[in-house]
């Protein structure tokens, strides 16, 4: 039986926009209220899926979901047709209009956290979407998230899919953003790292002063109860109060993990020494490879500004473990120099640095890592899978021709209130869950 990771990559939507909701996120702030292209961060987004399928990895693609989210506006009161629903809320409250037009779904890293059947009691692939408590704009999210997810893992014989925690901040769960896997092959049964901000229940233990810590361990708790981990194959970590205070919103941003290689900033975790120990331990006698970026090296402001750990760490069919980059990384000097030493190092595990182009992404604050929900699936699970969102020279071409179709080059702030926005964004998605074969995911669909 083969054994693969497939990246599913979140397809930007067609109203891409920059509205700078995400407190505690540099970028998103920074780049409020800039006009967007649409048009070219999807365009970007599908160049990047395509290079990685033709690496030969096994690639997904995860549509987008609907915004504005007229649903949520008719639920916080707003009446009238769809364009008096927008003129409304647009008009009498603006700040809400802005999050129910974001963008965020893009991140398809906080869709859900998954756990491969190799981990779990039933040897079933588990899905639970996350709540993402955190931020009202992202908690609009789990319920399509989960229609989508079930359309596109629809076979009860591999796939079990589990309803979002509850929607308080006491379970405030931020999907596989902070959630690691790390396994000898995939196939095989893994250590599964949760990073969590804070304990909800003891106020006692440290937490972040300045930003918000999302994630929660009673959350991180709750998911490997309903996954059917074991304490032998789980690891729960506190991320480091002071870097959540830096701007480092997920654990993504600090430290990503593949297989036997868990590359990290020094500042990462609390209680690093002690958490490091019984992952080795849990992990078993062959090698692991930690690699601790130090703070003279990377600084945690090039380390956010850069996305340095928000990259795809990939093992292509040829075995060379490829570090999957934006262009930001090429950019900046100390970062660059940096994956320089690393990749020319013969003892290091990764070899190679991919450099992408996905600057719509990264002035929204998120990079390759954020756009990409893994899942390690063996040969039976993914042909148990919706082929139609897998990747191919064939919906590469599709997809292109779809988004040259539907997407505005440009959006600025004031057109997410156009009624022809939302006629067209609602015709584009149509379309694709046709194109996908995804059925009717989308509350339009099915009111």
């Amino acid at each position: 039986m083969q054994h693969f990771e497939v990246n599913y990559d979140g397809l930007v939507g067609p109203t891409h926009n920059y509205a700078g909701l995400s407190f505690g996120n540099v970028a998103s702030l920074a780049n409020a209220k800039a006009s967007s292209s649409p048009k070219s961060a999807a365009l970007q987004g599908l160049k990047k899926m395509k290079a990685l399928h033709d690496m030969g990895m096994k690639q997904g693609v995860l549509a987008p979901q609907e915004r504005p989210d007229i649903f949520a506006l008719r639920r916080l009161g707003f009446t009238g047709t769809d364009a008096e629903v927008l003129h409304k809320a647009a008009t009498e409250a603006p700040a809400i209009f802005q999050a129910v037009c974001s963008a965020s779904s893009m991140w398809t890293a906080n869709a859900a956290t998954v756990s491969p059947s190799a981990d779990t009691a039933n040897g079933k692939v588990h899905f639970t979407p996350a709540n993402l408590t955190n931020k009202f704009h992202r908690s609009l999210e789990p319920q399509t998230s989960g229609r989508i997810l079930q359309a596109m893992f629809n076979n009860s014989r591999y796939f079990e899919h589990h309803t979002h925690l509850p929607d308080n901040e006491h379970f405030g769960d931020e999907g596989a953003a902070n959630h690691t896997r790390l396994c000898r092959e995939y196939g095989h049964a893994g250590v599964e790292l949760f990073v969590y901000g804070r304990y909800i229940f003891d106020s006692s233990k440290p937490a972040p002063k300045r930003f918000p810590a999302r994630q929660t361990l009673e959350a991180s708790q709750a998911i490997a109860r309903l996954h059917g981990l074991s304490e032998d194959n789980t690891v729960y970590i506190q991320q480091n109060p002071d870097v959540i205070d830096q701007g480092v919103f997920h654990n993504d941003v600090i430290a990503v993990g593949n297989q036997n290689v868990l590359f990290y900033h020094e500042q990462a975790f609390a209680d690093t020494e002690a958490k490091l120990a019984e992952i080795q331990r849990k992990f078993g006698d062959n090698p692991l490879h930690f690699i601790k970026v130090g703070t003279e090296q990377v600084s945690i402001q090039d380390a956010v500004s850069t996305y340095l750990f928000n990259t795809q760490l990939i093992t292509p069919p040829d075995g060379q473990m490829t570090i999957i980059a934006p262009t930001e990384c090429q950019e900046n000097d100390s970062v660059r120099s940096y994956l320089e030493q690393l990749t020319q190092n013969s003892d290091s595990p990764i070899k190679r640095v991919e450099f992408f182009d996905v600057k719509q992404s990264m002035r929204n604050g998120g990079g390759p890592a954020c756009l990409r929900l893994r899942a390690a699936l063996n040969d039976e699970e993914l042909a148990g899978a919706n082929q139609n969102c897998l990747m191919s020279d064939k919906l590469f071409s599709r997809l292109n021709q779809w988004v040259e179709k539907h997407y505005r080059d440009e959006l600025a702030v004031d057109d997410l209130r156009d009624p022809a926005l939302l006629e067209e964004s609602r015709s584009a998605l149509d379309e694709l869950t046709q194109i996908l074969k995804l059925g009717s995911v989308y509350p339009f669909q099915q009111d």
